[in-house]
């Protein structure tokens, strides 16, 4: 009798003693799972724009390290219809993965007003908001990336252009050079179509009514300032298919790389291989030099040419961007751009 009492008290206590551990892990497990959430939820900030005074919003996520340790700084920027809420989930995973901070600006959000569409406004929203991030951690100045896909690649190429010394490396992909002419290809039948339409709200008025209309035009296009940053490690990108099943003909890319060709004294994408390219979807005579394989694509490489420190590369696909080949290519790039920020990691 007693040993059958003994029996059944250790198995008693035995099953108090794993209810207990379940209970306790299951404890731990639930305390983790928002901490988790938290290391991957963007935080809301709003800076005051050093223009015109308004407070700016734009969300950032960082790693913990980046409050003590030098860490890069990946500046992603929203589409033409977007704004900073625009998910985009998959640039931000690729920051995470890499330890680098994550910011998404709203530089005047969506490009239907005058204060958009790359204004001056717009693009100090973007330096306002890097200097915010720059003096709250501790950011590696030799590694401040900027990346964006359609009208973020327009915006990427015009702040390339416009501030060079800004950024270590920039990644554009399917983005418009030219605005001008991206209005002409969204008039159809003498009248303007959707981004016709909103480059009309951003501009005011078409292309050609005015030599000062036309400036401003000049001012918010990537091609007449991109000649400025052959400094500046630049990847452009471009779908072979954009312009037929997307909205930015891949020869606002190849036009943008061919004014660095210029500055470089490099060869040029000619008309006829632009031509090619649009009616075939490849070169009918590549060069050697022309013909890659990429594996991080995971795409056929139908043309990519380089121009000092930039290269150019249309891939098989439509009007997209590709975050991981984007943030492989920026994390092997590095340049110092400490003399020309706001302020320096370190500095408080």
């Amino acid at each position: 009798m007693w040993k059958r009492l003994s029996l059944c008290i250790c198995v008693l206590v035995l099953y108090v003693n794993c209810n207990a551990a379940l209970i306790a892990a299951e404890k731990v497990s639930e305390s983790k799972q928002p901490q988790a959430a938290k290391r991957t939820s963007l935080i809301p900030i709003e800076v005051k724009s050093t223009l015109d005074q308004s407070l700016q919003p734009s969300l950032i996520w960082a790693p913990e390290a980046a409050k003590t340790t030098p860490t890069p700084l990946l500046v992603f920027l929203h589409s033409w219809s977007g704004t900073y809420k625009q998910n985009n989930a998959k640039w931000q995973k690729e920051a995470i993965k890499r330890g680098w901070i994550y910011l998404h600006p709203n530089f005047r959000g969506v490009n239907q007003q005058p204060e958009a569409c790359g204004s001056q406004l717009a693009r100090q929203d973007i330096l306002d908001a890097i200097d915010y991030v720059i003096e709250h951690y501790q950011v590696d100045p030799s590694r401040i990336y900027l990346a964006g896909s359609s009208g973020g690649g327009h915006m990427t190429m015009l702040m390339a252009g416009h501030h060079p010394d800004r950024f270590s490396a920039a990644s554009a992909w399917v983005g418009i050079s030219d605005l001008a002419d991206w209005y002409r290809f969204h008039v159809k039948d003498g009248k303007p179509q959707n981004y016709a339409r909103m480059i009309l709200k951003s501009l005011t008025e078409k292309p050609g009514v005015s030599s000062q209309v036309d400036a401003e035009y000049r001012d918010r296009s990537p091609l007449y300032w991109i000649g400025n940053a052959t400094e500046v490690p630049l990847d452009l990108n471009a779908g072979v298919t954009d312009g037929q099943s997307g909205s930015v003909p891949f020869a606002h890319t190849l036009r943008a790389f061919n004014m660095l060709a210029e500055k470089n004294q490099t060869t040029p994408v000619s008309k006829a291989e632009m031509q090619q390219l649009w009616d075939h979807g490849k070169l009918k005579d590549p060069q050697s030099t022309d013909q890659a394989t990429d594996e991080t694509y995971g795409r056929d490489i139908h043309l990519r040419r380089n121009s000092g420190l930039a290269r150019v590369t249309i891939f098989e696909g439509g009007h997209e961007g590709l975050p991981g080949p984007a943030c492989e290519w920026l994390s092997k790039q590095s340049r110092d751009t400490s003399a020309f920020g706001k302020k320096t990691a370190g500095q408080k």
